[in-house]
């Protein structure tokens, strides 16, 4: 049996979708729906579908913890033997938990590739893959290459592989003490499985078997500050102590000079608000792979810009 767990905030236009496609698939134990602190009527929903339906289990939390808490939370609830994480903006197609289900023998993480779609797009177009057919590794995964997989270079479209929903066996988690970092509200999974595949966790790399990412306009996935991202460029600094080898080591610098680029460009952003020069000269020269960066997303701002100039 497999457990799906939800963590959510104020998602009242999209969880009935996401739980009502767990609810559809086959070896599934329990939905386990954790409301982070909600403003609006998603709790209320979630309960009206749990009152009719005994698998599905709310968790309501009074404050707001952020994603790593509330998945933590729903794993105490969870007992099947396995788990797998469902935003509560995103959905299942029918089958995926039996197909991903079907590749687990002598495996710890299955992860299939995901499916993309826009909000608006939803009911009216197939979703596409988030990475390439040609360019997802079929592969029995390793540290070095989920790691680097999450680093952005210069030419080289950034795989994201942090983004992945595998399911996930209870046994490793629970013998090797692992649970999310609840100080991280960007990031958590990267950390999470960067941390099962330092600790041994035999991870496989499967076909998309349909789950549905679903890009929304101010998803948290999509808008973080820089405190955000200074805990995603930070987090390696823990992994560092796990990490045996110097290949993995390497690996993990590159992850945090990745990330910190991208927290020295909202530097920039704010010195310029602040109209601070110091900040924005620290920011600048940290680092010629930062200036680099800066470079270009300068030049990218512009570009743009001058293209909205000219259709205006």
């Amino acid at each position: 049996m497999i457990d799906v767990i939800i963590a959510c905030w104020n998602r009242a236009e999209t969880i009935e979708r996401a739980i009502s496609s767990a609810l559809s698939q086959e070896h599934l134990g329990r939905v386990i729906v954790v409301d982070d602190g909600s403003s609006d009527d998603t709790p209320e929903r979630i309960g009206l579908l749990a009152a009719r339906d005994s698998r599905i289990v709310l968790i309501r939390k009074t404050v707001n913890e952020g994603p790593s808490a509330a998945r933590n939370a729903a794993l105490g609830a969870s007992t099947a033997p396995w788990f797998t994480i469902l935003d509560g903006d995103d959905f299942f197609l029918p089958g995926r938990l039996a197909g991903l289900l079907a590749f687990a023998k002598g495996y710890d993480f299955i992860a299939d590739n995901l499916l993309q779609i826009k909000e608006h797009e939803a009911a009216d177009h197939p979703p596409t893959l988030m990475i390439p057919e040609a360019e997802f590794p079929l592969q029995t995964l390793d540290f070095q290459t989920f790691v680097l997989g999450n680093v952005s270079r210069p030419g080289v479209q950034r795989k994201e592989l942090g983004f992945f929903k595998p399911l996930i066996q209870r046994d490793f988690i629970e013998k090797n003490h692992l649970e999310y970092d609840r100080q991280m509200r960007l990031g958590e999974d990267f950390f999470f499985y960067a941390a099962a595949l330092l600790k041994g966790a035999r991870f496989r790399l499967v076909p998309s078997q349909g789950y549905v990412s679903v890009i929304r306009a101010g998803s948290l996935s999509g808008s973080h500050n820089q405190r955000d991202l200074e805990r995603l460029r930070d987090c390696g600094f823990a992994l560092r102590s796990l990490a045996t080898s110097p290949e993995d080591r390497l690996a993990l610098q590159e992850h945090y000079r990745s990330v910190d680029c991208r927290v020295q460009w909202l530097a920039v952003i704010q010195a310029v608000k602040d109209r601070s020069g110091v900040a924005l000269a620290k920011a600048f020269f940290r680092s010629w792979k930062v200036s680099r960066f800066l470079v270009a997303r300068l030049a990218e701002q512009v570009r743009l810009r001058l293209l909205s100039h000219g259709k205006a």
